[in-house]
């Protein structure tokens, strides 16, 4: 089952995040929330599988620490 692990404001640090977790391996998917009234999503969840959690918050923690 997907959890969300990670809700970014926008779309660029959902995609920077995606692309970190990716890159260690991690399985992730991307979920678009709400809609603005020009259509952009106006948050983004980062979802990854129960059996990644702890990695992929120790992942983001480094991540967005930068």
């Amino acid at each position: 089952m997907w959890t969300v692990v990670y809700i970014a404001t926008n779309s660029i640090t959902a995609e920077k995040i995606r692309d970190k977790l990716s890159q260690e391996g991690v399985l992730v998917t991307l979920r678009a929330v709400g809609a603005s009234p020009l259509g952009e999503s106006r948050s983004v969840e980062v979802l990854v599988p129960e059996g990644e959690i702890e990695e992929a918050h120790e992942i983001i923690s480094e991540t967005i620490g930068k």
